[in-house]
């Protein structure tokens, strides 16, 4: 009597090799993210210390009508870039220690001060934005 035996396969299953990928793959993304930089705008928005601030080099401003004012002149989309070329040259200063104060009215849409703000950013100067219009 020929007595068959029955190989049985046990169901287990092995973390170890998922875990070491798992870890090898978190290593991966931990060291290329520090590579990666943000394409991003360099803002220094106003601080609420009690020590007084310069008084900003240049100031431009938005109504809630979409007109633009380079400090209290008022001057088309399309010519802000030129002139606030022009008056940082006639500054005399380095661009990057010139200050551009972005004024804008909340009812102002978004892409109208991204549109100062990437002037800015191609013209090497720092902003400062400001989102009330109660100095005007």
């Amino acid at each position: 009597m020929a007595l068959k035996r029955r190989v049985r396969v046990k169901p287990e299953f092995s973390l170890a090799a998922m875990i070491d990928i798992i870890f090898l793959l978190l290593m991966f993304f931990m060291l290329t993210s520090k590579f990666v930089t943000p394409n991003a705008l360099n803002l220094q928005l106003p601080s609420s210390s009690a020590t007084t601030m310069a008084s900003p080099t240049l100031s431009v401003s938005i109504d809630q009508n979409g007109q633009f004012y380079l400090n209290t002149d008022k001057i088309s989309e399309t010519a802000l870039e030129a002139s606030l070329r022009g008056k940082i040259r006639s500054l005399n200063q380095d661009p990057q220690s010139t200050t551009i104060t972005v004024v804008a009215e909340k009812s102002v849409a978004i892409e109208k001060v991204v549109y100062i703000l990437d002037i800015a950013n191609r013209l090497k100067v720092k902003t400062i934005l400001a989102t009330d219009s109660n100095q005007q």
